[in-house]
């Protein structure tokens, strides 16, 4: 399962590469504004900064919600970085608008999606990554984790390329549920990732191996 971190924020991004266990990244126009990233320009810049820390696969999302708006950012995006990843709303004109990049050969990450018809249609229309948002359905009281899974198994039924993402996670559950189930990626907080090396028996354990040593060295 891959490992995207879901910020705009530098010195995370650079925390969680240096972790070893970063895959991608997803942004946001949200996320963006609270780093205080603003224009155009400034916004494309700072796209740039992080594809020059990462390997791959960064999402930079549109604004435009008609096609021709749609098609127009995305193609402005993609040149920024062969790294970039177009993130299309799940909207009539987004589907379409992920159509045509399928076939211009640009990847593309279909976003806001929140039932299993619309992972269908991201899928037929060739979406790169499906987005599913697990918090947030988890929010108005819907389980999150039981889409995933519905989702996972209607694209093994017929073989759909597109790979699930699964988004707004929360805490480190939603993930290790989320590799149970079989989502392909995972895109969270850094404190989410770093969740994972927590246990109370780790810290007993090494606290006891640190005390033993010191009392086997003392003096």
């Amino acid at each position: 399962m891959k490992f995207f971190i879901d910020t705009a924020n530098l010195d995370e991004i650079k925390e969680a590469y240096d972790l070893g266990v970063l895959d991608g990244v997803t942004t946001n126009p949200s996320l963006m504004a609270k780093e205080g990233i603003s224009g155009e320009e400034n916004i494309r810049n700072h796209y740039k900064t992080i594809c020059g820390i990462v390997d791959d696969k960064v999402s930079a999302e549109v604004i435009a919600t008609d096609f021709d708006g749609i098609v127009k950012e995305g193609k402005a995006l993609a040149k920024i970085d062969d790294k970039i990843v177009v993130k299309v709303p799940m909207i009539k004109e987004g589907i379409k608008a992920i159509k045509y990049f399928h076939s211009e050969g640009i990847r593309t990450n279909c976003t806001l999606v929140f039932s299993a018809g619309q992972a269908i249609l991201a899928a037929k229309a060739g979406a790169t990554y499906l987005s599913p948002f697990i918090g947030r359905l988890d929010d108005i009281a819907f389980d999150g984790l039981e889409l995933i899974s519905q989702i996972v198994h209607i694209y093994q039924n017929y073989g759909f390329e597109t790979e699930i993402l699964a988004a707004s996670l929360r805490h480190t559950m939603h993930l290790v549920k989320c590799a149970e189930i079989g989502a392909d990626v995972v895109t969270c907080p850094l404190k989410v990732i770093t969740g994972l090396l927590n246990h109370p028996l780790t810290d007993k354990g090494l606290a006891q191996f640190l005390a033993d040593h010191a009392k086997a060295n003392k003096g």
